[in-house]
């Protein structure tokens, strides 16, 4: 699912890029794993990371200084592309051959290890950490009531960007309300202008538009039934609505004539911001490091904005929530030895010292700690990371993107009907019917 590749590539995973190669050596090299080793036989604390940008550089340092200072517990580390490592997991995890620290993204790929037994309850073994931790961040490690995983990495929240530039040659402020938004959509709309820029081949960047419809119309409670398989959850009328509003936009331009045929992965959306064709666009955290590679002077010229989601007039929601992806995230494999164990979860509880979370801030990364302020201050991007942190520490939920926390086969019929909804294929009715036949 493509929420999985995008969540680890950050601001820091393209500013890092010519440092890479120095951080890259000793150890297995990036995306070798002929020779990974998982749950063995010798005792040994063994973890499997994802290669690319900051992150891998970040992990390697902690996992260094960790291994320096704790001889008789130390960690080996195989490293792995994306998808290689996605393969692999899934094979370990079945065979009980995973290493003992087991890399995810929580949602329901986590519920299903806790309900298999294959990864144990860190509870008493982290609450150093868990401490130092944003609770809604925190919360997402959380399977009934315990905590089966700890963040890893920044958090990337979804949020507004904006050409302001765009704004000002038309005269308009930035949008606070629903309503706001649908008059600046007919302002650029007669200017010529993409108001927003959808990549609607992608399917989870319209994803995106309804979680926070929902949201902020019904509340949290709204996909809380969802996920708790309340009986035709799908058809709320808050849901009904925020489908309805989502069509809503599609019929009145927002999004041009092509969003069909615009793809994410290729950052095309984000080029339709930077080159002036479009002025808005709702993407997570991970686009602001796009801007930075493929838009310096764009963003250096202060021609980039950035706000929270517009609230909704008589909506049930609360203004302040978030979505999007909470962090990624370590788990302690059951299968591993205790002494092994032993040391994964030292690891972990030791893993947030101020070493650490600096170096996420100066990749480029909203760090998931509280008190994070002293380190974002007079970072290179202090104005974005004081954005983003704000919103992610003030925010009163901070859902998951809907296709980690829905069961994957759910998450493919959940993305289909997406794109049929914005091709005005279906009516709010019929996705709403459609996809209450996937709860069970």
């Amino acid at each position: 699912m493509k929420i999985r590749q995008r969540g680890i590539f950050t601001v820091g995973a393209l500013l890092a890029a010519g440092s890479l190669v120095l951080s890259a050596c000793g150890g297995a090299q990036p995306g070798q794993s002929g020779e990974a080793t998982g749950s063995n036989g010798n005792g040994e604390a063994s973890a499997w990371a994802l290669t690319g940008g900051t992150h891998e550089i970040i992990w390697r340092d902690s996992f260094e200084k960790w291994n320096t200072e704790n001889s008789d517990q130390s960690i080996s580390v195989d490293w792995f592309a994306n998808d290689a490592y996605k393969e692999k997991i899934r094979t370990a995890i079945g065979s009980d051959n995973a290493p003992t620290l087991v890399f995810g993204w929580g949602g329901a790929t986590l519920r299903d290890y806790v309900e298999a037994g294959k990864v144990v309850d860190i509870t008493d073994d982290v609450k150093d950490s868990v401490d130092k931790l944003i609770p809604s961040i925190a919360d997402g490690g959380i399977v009934d009531g315990k905590y089966y995983a700890l963040p890893n990495v920044g958090t990337q929240p979804v949020h507004m960007y904006y050409n302001k530039q765009l704004f000002e040659e038309q005269g308009l402020e930035i949008p606070q309300t629903w309503d706001d938004l649908l008059n600046c959509v007919e302002k650029f709309k007669e200017a010529g202008i993409i108001p927003i820029s959808l990549a609607g081949a992608s399917k989870w960047t319209s994803m995106m538009w309804l979680e926070y419809l929902f949201d902020r119309i019904g509340g949290s409670e709204v996909f809380d039934r969802i996920t708790n398989g309340e009986k035709d959850a799908w058809s709320d009328p808050a849901a009904i609505e925020a489908l309805g509003k989502a069509q809503e936009l599609v019929k009145a331009g927002a999004f041009g004539d092509a969003y069909g045929s615009v793809v994410a992965d290729a950052n095309a959306d984000v080029a339709l911001v930077h080159t002036g064709k479009a002025a808005m666009m709702l993407h997570g955290s991970w686009a602001y490091g796009t801007f930075l590679t493929d838009a310096p002077d764009f963003v250096k010229d202060g021609n980039l904005a950035f706000g929270a989601f517009p609230s909704i007039e008589g909506g049930k929601g609360d203004p302040s929530a978030v979505a999007g992806n909470q962090s990624n995230f370590w788990s302690v494999s059951a299968a591993s030895s205790e002494q092994a164990q032993t040391a994964a979860k030292g690891y972990l509880n030791n893993l947030f010292d101020d070493e650490y979370v600096k170096a996420m801030v100066d990749g480029g990364d909203i760090p998931p700690t509280v008190g994070a302020e002293k380190f974002i201050k007079g970072s290179e991007q202090e104005d974005y990371l004081t954005f983003g942190y704000d919103m992610v520490l003030n925010s009163s939920n901070f859902q998951l993107s809907w296709d980690q926390e829905l069961p994957s086969d759910t998450s493919q019929t959940l993305l289909d009907n997406i794109q049929l909804l914005f091709d005005l294929s279906i009516t709010p009715e019929q996705f709403a019917d459609a996809m209450n036949a996937t709860i069970k």
